[in-house]
Parts: structure tokens; sequence; C-alpha cells
């Protein structure tokens, strides 16, 4: 049984063992994308938990009871449930597999208790027909062996918050078919971060690049605390065609003492592009791959760090399939008229008619 795998052990076909997240960063690395090291915590890790607990049938008589047009309901039964993991004795085997996979990660980075994400990443993202992405929690700027095991643990009771438990019952999707793995991966010490479309998520339009950051951590752009900085780019000739600059007046940071905060930005520098265009380019170049080897448009989370240099400091963070213009029928460009159409039209309206 694999309690923990590595990124580099994992794949697209994991995806029933490690969850959406984790098997896109297994994928990128394989493809050569630059992704932040780290390991997996299985879906078997999690079902051990709740099955040495003997807690497995309790969630389920809980949530046969709950009233999903009921908040207070919902929320009961999310606190119930999430109580039980979270009270679950750790299995030895898990937590030796932890150990020695973060051990691991700490010698490869030479650093003693290496800051970490640690991220939910269930069975059921980036589904077609339905969007559970984000429903689970992260932390971040994690230290530290005990920290990142009750993170983890954290992590799987996150499967059962209030809104995850109402949205499956709203989907008709059964509880017991979504596991929950978590991804335990190197933070960036971001300089700036944020997302890109390998579209113009606006219109669809397949030929553009769209690039959206701000200072510190993504947190701050992808939850919308911030206006981010927005750069569309060509992807063939990598012409800047449109350059957004925001006033960008917090970021998230790691402050010691403080943790992870949204921080004020000083004024010279709220207004200062979050890149340059060296930087930009590089991330148009990555984003253009991912989008090539998945043979689709794609959603990426992408950061830049504060300490290395250029392009070792661009980084990948997350991919996703783009789910909104993917879905829509293709309508050809040329207004659903053929290039011959075009062209007898274009014939007829030169010919001039006698008077």
């Amino acid at each position: 049984m694999a309690y923990v795998l590595g990124f580099d052990q994992i794949d697209k076909s994991s995806l029933p063992i490690v969850g959406g997240k984790n098997a896109s960063l297994g994928e990128m690395l394989k493809a050569g994308i630059r992704v932040p090291p780290g390991f997996a915590i299985t879906t078997e890790s999690y079902f051990e938990l709740i099955t040495s607990a003997g807690i497995a049938g309790e969630i389920q008589t809980i949530l046969s009871h709950v009233n999903p047009d009921s908040v207070p309901s919902l929320d009961h039964s999310s606190e119930q449930i999430q109580k039980l993991i979270m009270q679950a004795p750790m299995p030895t085997p898990i937590r030796r597999a932890i150990a020695e996979n973060y051990e691991k990660l700490c010698e490869m980075c030479l650093i003693d208790d290496l800051p970490v994400a640690v991220r939910s990443s269930a069975t059921a993202e980036d589904l077609p027909n339905a969007s559970f992405a984000g429903q689970q929690d992260t932390y971040l700027w994690v230290k530290g062996l005990g920290d990142v095991i009750a993170m983890a643990q954290k992590c799987w009771a996150s499967l059962f918050t209030a809104r995850a438990i109402g949205y499956r019952i709203k989907m008709n999707f059964p509880h017991d078919k979504v596991l929950i793995s978590v991804g335990v991966q190197k933070m960036v010490r971001s300089r700036t971060s944020g997302v890109m479309f390998t579209l113009n998520p606006l219109n669809g339009d397949l030929s553009r690049v769209v690039v959206e950051g701000s200072w510190g951590f993504g947190e701050a752009v992808v939850s919308g605390a911030v206006t981010p900085d927005r750069f569309m780019v060509d992807k063939v000739v990598h012409e800047i065609n449109e350059r957004t600059i925001s006033a960008k007046e917090i970021e998230c940071i790691f402050e010691p003492g403080k943790g992870v905060i949204h921080s004020p930005v000083e004024a010279e520098r709220q207004t200062l592009p979050c890149m340059n265009d060296q930087e930009l380019i590089e991330l148009v170049e990555i984003a253009k791959r991912i989008e090539d080897h998945y043979g689709r448009a794609m959603d990426i989370e992408w950061a830049i760090d504060h300490d290395l240099e250029f392009p070792e400091n661009v980084f990948i963070v997350q991919s996703r399939p783009e789910t909104v213009w993917s879905q829509k029928p293709k309508l050809s460009v040329l207004g659903n008229k053929s290039g011959y159409e075009l062209l007898m039209e274009k014939a007829l309206a030169q010919i001039k008619l006698p008077t």
C-alpha cells in the first residue's frame, strides 16, 4: 500500500490515488515543466485513517441525515465529521512515510524544517460538468514535521466543509466516491505570482495568452483580494497586445511570528509592473508548452521566486484544464461560413453591375 508518492512517481494516470492537483504536478514534471519539488500523501492514507479509527460508518450516518436546504444542518454535520477526522489518531505507518518523505525534501533543498505548502487534492477535481476544485483547504509556509502532519489531517477534514457537503448533494455526487489526497510542496518565496490562461477568458480567443499577477503569494490574486496586473500576449509572435498595470495595495506574504498575512504594499511599488517583459515572455512560453502537452486550453498558477536568477526563478505551481470556453460549441471564427463562401462574397462585392 502506497501511503506517500513523490511527484516524480506520479502523472495524470495517478488521479485516483493522488487527486487532481497532485496528478497535474506529476504530469508537468514529467513534461519538463519547472515545478517545485514535493510529494503526495495518497488517498489510501486518508482511507486508512478513517478505517483504522472506525469512523467511516459514522461519517456516512451523519451525512445521511443532512438537510441540504438548511444551513444549520450543513454546518452541524460538517462540524461533527471534521471533529471525528481531526481526533482520529494518525496510523504509525502513515506518520512514518510522511516523515521520511519530508526529511528527504528538506535534504534535497538543503534546508532544515523546509517551508512547504500543504494542499488538498481531491479525486473529483476538474470534472467537465462540475467544479469541485477550491472547496478544500490549503495551508502555506508550513514548517516542521509536526505541523506538516497536522495540516495534512486538516486537509482531510476539509473534504467535509459545509460547502463541499452541500455541493456534492446538489450535484447528486455520492460522498463516498470522493477521496482526498494531500500535496506537500516546497514553498516558492514569491516575489510575484498569479494565474494565466492559454486563451482569452473574455472571448475564448485561442491565439492569446492572458497573464494576471501581483506581488507576493498567489492567494491574493486567486481570492480576488487584489486587482492584478494584466497582460495579453500573442502566442506566435509574442507581441504584448494589452498591458494593464493596477494599483496593487496589498500582498500576501509570510511574516515571522504572524504567519501568512495580507500586508500593505508601499506606495512607490503599488503601480510598478509586477514582472518585467523577459519574465512575462518566459511565462507565455511555458504556458504554450503546457497547452501543447495536454492538447487543450489550460488554466495555470505560477510564481516567480524572490531569490533565484532568471529563468530558474519562474515556477508553475498548478495547472488544470480551462472549463468555461472549452465546453462551449466550437463555432467557426469566420462567422460559420466556409472559406469558399467568404471568397465568393468578396468576389461578388467587387463586381461592378452595369448602370
